[in-house]
């Protein structure tokens, strides 16, 4: 029996027919997983509420951990650079390992891979409260500690975009709860970290972090997920005869790369964790906490959560037909926090630059999220998630690594201040890109078109989501030649 045409989607198939697994994935509810036993009729369900709690409990730890860094670091007699290797240390074993994450995370059990990598870092960061405890603190041994953190996090962070669609039918407003959720950890994370830094050294810090990794854990393993139906992530072993690690590394490249508007931002990224994101938390630790004490910059982080969590509701309520573009306008004020430190600005002024700077990334992040979730088929949604997530931080431990040397040869406050004037120039690159500037909606109905630029089919409603790349789609050899081999903007 044929499978229902759906408009758009008939353009380079001989048939006309719609692949079973995309009709499936776009015309049932997002989420409603055959043998789920809560199919996500709201956005507050059992799962998402569950899901919700892990992700901000673990955020709640993620948050404290640069206040513990930078003071355990410094209390140890190493300066800016040494907090910048700890961090490079974690970024490198992260964006080097999430793409083969990703391609574990389609091919096995998403949620075991979640769970396992909570509890390695339980262990992880229970070795770093001991050596700050017994005060036996080698740097080597922190950046080692951080580089199986980082594997751990490659190996957790692809379940996170699959699992979101499969929890929530509203993803947009799924995206911008769990970025409040996270917003507000990071409001108190910083804060409580200063506070047990003074009474109990920057250990208690650390061994408070494992375990909001044990609470995450425990949140996903109650999860009730079910059996995921064809067209969505994790079933793809299901539809179609397995293949090697290396041919679904190859795919989900290829994949990739018919998405003009995914890395075209990723390419523009690398420019901000270089030049702004890698140097942020070394430099603006390095001027705060010599000043003004470990709480004040533990103060200061709280306000960039404040702001990220106002951020993360205005992303729950704005509903823009390009999600992209509004997101590249609210990036300008992301500059803001880098610039007032480097200025010297009054500690109000700074607190208030940063709690801007908090909204702009907030709202990218929530923008940013849901195209990727919505845009990309389920069975290749953690492969492209992995390599938006590498490319977008492969230069995050660059950055943190010429932190040190850029300060010690310009003065930290020039590369900060030069930080938020680039924030400025990639928030133009991202608008300059008509495939990001245009990229229309895609939680609407299915649309056929091109994927490349993100252009919807004539005749298409302005706000559908594009058709999948036709390197995908099984039997569309010829829209492959047509989308790798079209010149795009």
């Amino acid at each position: 029996m044929r499978a229902a045409r759906v408009p758009g989607e008939s353009r380079g198939r001989r048939d006309g027919a719609t692949p079973h697994w995309w009709l499936v994935s776009r015309t049932s509810p997002v989420g409603a997983s055959a043998g789920t036993s809560e199919p996500p009729q709201a956005l507050w369900n059992r799962n998402f509420l569950l899901f919700f709690t892990a992700r901000a409990v673990a955020k709640l730890g993620d948050a404290m951990l640069p206040v513990a860094l930078a003071a355990g670091l410094l209390g140890h007699g190493y300066g800016a650079g040494a907090i910048g290797y700890a961090m490079a240390a974690f970024s490198v074993c992260f964006a080097g390992f999430v793409v083969f994450g990703g391609v574990f995370a389609d091919r096995l059990d998403t949620r075991a891979l979640m769970v396992g990598s909570d509890l390695v870092r339980v262990g992880a960061q229970g070795m770093a409260a001991g050596l700050f405890f017994t005060g036996h603190v080698v740097l080597w041994q922190i950046c080692v500690i951080g580089a199986v953190n980082g594997l751990a996090a490659g190996t957790f962070q692809p379940g996170v975009a699959s699992t979101v669609p499969r929890i929530a039918r509203d993803v947009q407003g799924a995206n911008g709860a769990i970025r409040t959720a996270e917003s507000l950890a990071m409001l108190g994370g910083p804060a409580v970290a200063g506070m047990l830094v003074a009474l109990a050294s920057a250990g208690g810090v650390f061994a408070a972090h494992a375990g909001t990794y044990a609470v995450s854990a425990l949140c996903l393993l109650l999860l009730r997920l079910g059996r995921p139906r064809p067209g969505e992530a994790g079933a793809a072993g299901r539809d179609r005869p397995r293949a090697s690690y290396r041919a679904d590394l190859a795919e989900g490249w290829r994949e990739f790369r018919a998405r003009t508007w995914m890395w075209g931002v990723i390419v523009i990224w690398m420019v901000l964790m270089i030049t702004v994101s890698g140097p942020l938390v070394p430099l603006t630790a390095g001027e705060i906490v010599p000043t003004h004490g470990a709480g004040v910059f533990g103060l200061v982080n709280s306000a960039l959560g404040a702001g990220t969590t106002v951020g993360g509701l205005i992303a729950m309520r704005v509903r823009p037909a390009r999600l992209l573009r509004a997101g590249a306008l609210a990036l300008l004020g992301f500059g803001l926090y880098p610039a007032a430190v480097g200025l010297g600005l009054p500690l109000p002024a700074v607190m208030g630059c940063t709690a801007v700077s908090g909204a702009a990334i907030a709202f990218w992040g929530v923008m940013w999220a849901t195209s990727v979730q919505t845009q990309v088929p389920g069975p290749i949604l953690n492969r492209l998630h992995a390599y938006e997530v590498a490319g977008s931080l492969a230069m995050m431990p660059v950055g943190q690594a010429l932190a040190g040397p850029a300060a010690a040869l310009f003065g930290a406050r020039t590369v900060l201040v030069a930080g938020g004037v680039m924030v400025l120039v990639v928030s133009a690159a991202l608008l300059s890109v008509r495939a990001v500037r245009e990229l229309p909606r895609a939680d609407g109905g299915p649309v056929g078109g091109d994927t490349a630029t993100g252009s919807p089919a004539p005749g298409a409603p302005a706000d559908a989501g594009a058709a999948p790349p036709g390197a995908y789609a099984r039997g569309r050899s010829e829209d492959r030649s047509r989308v790798l081999g079209r010149k795009t903007e």
